[in-house]
C-alpha cells in the first residue's frame, strides 16, 4: 500500500509546528528517548470519540519506557511507522473494521463499558481479534476492575444513622430503594424485581418500575440523579438497602450501582459480578441475590434486618476502623497505577496508551534485533487476547427460566439473538482478515455463509 505521509514519515500538515509540545496531557515520570516526533511509533485512536484528552488530532506522549504518537487522525492508517490501532470496545463494529488488517499493526481493545454495548467481545473470534486489551476483568492486560472506586476512603464514609432510618421507616418510606431508568437490559433486572415488590416494599423512584415521585423538582431533574448530588446522596443514603442490579453479568464487572450504596452505608442487594465477593471490604458487607431460592426467601432476610438493627449494622461493620480486612481488595487499590478522580496520578486513558506505547516500542527493538541477527534471534511473537479477556455469559431472565417465557416475550427475542448473532459477526471479520480481504463490504456476504453453515448443520 503507498504511503500516505510524507518522506519524514508524517504527513506535513498532520502536526502543527509545536503542537505536540504543547498540550497540557498527563507526562509519565520521563524516559531517555530522545528519539524526535519523525522517529516515533505511532498509535491510532481508531474510536476517535475518546480521543480528546488532548486539544489537538495528535500528541507526543512521554512513557515510562519510551515515547509515542498518539493520534486520532486516520490518515495515518497504512502508514509503517503506525504500529498499533486502538479501539473502543462500545464503537467497534465487526462489519466497520479497518481492512484488510496490516501485519505490522496491533490491535488494542479499551472497553470498560457493559459488556451489553458489544457481545461480540464475550465470544472467542471477538476478543481474538486483539492483541492487548484493557477492560473490567482482572485477566486483561491492563484491567480496569475497580474504575469506580476511588480508594478506601470512599468506603469508609460514615452512614446515617439507624434511628433516623427508622424514622425514615415510620413516615412511610419502604425499606428497600429501587432506582433504575434504563430498562429493558440484559440481565433483566426488572423481571426479579417485579416479582420481589409482591413481597416486600420497595420504592422505586425511576423509569423502570416507577411507583414513587422523589419529593422535590431538583431531585426529579435527571442530571442531578446521575451525578454525586449532595441533595440526591443525602435522599438514597437514608435508605436501609439500595436494589444494586447490574445491566449485564460478568465476571468482575461491577459499577457505581454497588460502590455508591456502599459509599452512603446502604446495603446493596446485588447481582453482578459472580466473583464480587473477591472484592469486597469484608464478608458482610453486601447480600447477593443469588444466595436466595427466590424472591420470597430474599424478602424474608431483609424483613428481618430491617426489624432487627443489632443485625443490620453487622452489614455496616467496614466503615469501622480497621474493617476493610480484605487483602486482595487493598492490594489492588495500592497496585494500580491510574487514579480515578486523582490529578497526581494518570487516569486509566493515558495510562493504557503508555501501556501500549511501552509494549510497541519493546517490539520495535525485538523485530530489529531479529533483522540484525538474520534470523538466529527469533522474531517477536503476536500477543493474543484470550477468552477470559472478556468472556461474559449468555443473558439469563431475571426470574424464571428461558423456557417459562411467552414466544412473544421481548427480553428474550433482543438479548438472546443480539448475543449468538454478536458470535456470528466474530466468525466473519475473522475469517475476512485470515482471507486477506480489503472491501468491508463483502462483510455481510460473510454472514450469510455463516448463517447458511449453521442452518445445514442443524
Amino acid at each position: 500500500a503507498a504511503e500516505p505521509c510524507g518522506a519524514d514519515g508524517w504527513a506535513q500538515d498532520a502536526v502543527p509546528p509545536g503542537a505536540a509540545f504543547a498540550a497540557a496531557s498527563y507526562r509519565g515520570p520521563g524516559n531517555n528517548d530522545t528519539r524526535s516526533n519523525k522517529a516515533l511509533p505511532i498509535l491510532l485512536w481508531w474510536s476517535g470519540s475518546l480521543f480528546p484528552h488532548f486539544p489537538g488530532d495528535t500528541e507526543r506522549i512521554d512513557c515510562p519506557q519510551g515515547s509515542c504518537l498518539v493520534t486520532r487522525s486516520r490518515r495515518v492508517a497504512r502508514h509503517r511507522r503506525t504500529k498499533a490501532l486502538i479501539f473502543y470496545g462500545t464503537d467497534f463494529r465487526a462489519y466497520e473494521a479497518p481492512l484488510p488488517r496490516l501485519p505490522h499493526q496491533t490491535w488494542a481493545l479499551f472497553h470498560e463499558e457493559s459488556p451489553m454495548n458489544n457481545y461480540v467481545l464475550s465470544h472467542s473470534p471477538g476478543i481474538r481479534l486483539f492483541n492487548y486489551t484493557a477492560t473490567f476483568r482482572r485477566e486483561s492486560d491492563y484491567p480496569l476492575t475497580l474504575q469506580w472506586l476511588p480508594g478506601t476512603g470512599y468506603l469508609r464514609a460514615p452512614a446515617v444513622p439507624l434511628a433516623e432510618k427508622d424514622a425514615w421507616r415510620r413516615r412511610g418510606y419502604g425499606p428497600v430503594l429501587y432506582m433504575q431508568s434504563h430498562c429493558d437490559v440484559p440481565s433483566d433486572r426488572d423481571r426479579y424485581v417485579r416479582e420481589l415488590m409482591k413481597y416486600i416494599q420497595v420504592d422505586s423512584y425511576g423509569k423502570c418500575l416507577h411507583n414513587r415521585e422523589l419529593p422535590s423538582e431538583r431531585l426529579r431533574d435527571t442530571s442531578t440523579a446521575t451525578t454525586e448530588d449532595s441533595e440526591f446522596m443525602t435522599f438514597i443514603a437514608r435508605y436501609k438497602f439500595h436494589l444494586a442490579l447490574e445491566n449485564a453479568i460478568c465476571d468482575d464487572y461491577m459499577t457505581e450501582k454497588l460502590w455508591r450504596p456502599m459509599h452512603l452505608g446502604a446495603v446493596p442487594v446485588y447481582r453482578g459480578s459472580p466473583a464480587v465477593r473477591d472484592w469486597m471490604p469484608n464478608n458482610l458487607s453486601i447480600i447477593l441475590i443469588d444466595d436466595f431460592d427466590s424472591p420470597r426467601e430474599l424478602a424474608k432476610y431483609l424483613d428481618f434486618l430491617d426489624k432487627n438493627g443489632e443485625e443490620y449494622l453487622k452489614y455496616l461493620e467496614y466503615k469501622n476502623v480497621g474493617g476493610i480486612k480484605n487483602q486482595f481488595l487493598l492490594e489492588s487499590l495500592e497496585k494500580r497505577e491510574w487514579g480515578v478522580n486523582d490529578m497526581t496520578l494518570p487516569n486509566y486513558l493515558n495510562g493504557f496508551e503508555c501501556f501500549i506505547c511501552d509494549k510497541e516500542n519493546t517490539r520495535v527493538k525485538e523485530e530489529q534485533e531479529h533483522k540484525k541477527s538474520r534470523g538466529k534471534i527469533p522474531a517477536p511473537r503476536p500477543h493474543i487476547a484470550q477468552f477470559k479477556h472478556m468472556g461474559c455469559p449468555m443473558p439469563t431472565p431475571g426470574f424464571g427460566s428461558v423456557e417459562d417465557l411467552s414466544e412473544g416475550d421481548s427480553w428474550k427475542e433482543m438479548w438472546l439473538q443480539d448475543y449468538w448473532q454478536s458470535l456470528d459477526q466474530g466468525e466473519a471479520l475473522t475469517a475476512m482478515i485470515h482471507r486477506n480481504e480489503s472491501h468491508q463490504g463483502r462483510f455481510w456476504d460473510y454472514m450469510h455463509e455463516i448463517f447458511l453453515k449453521r442452518t445445514r448443520q442443524h
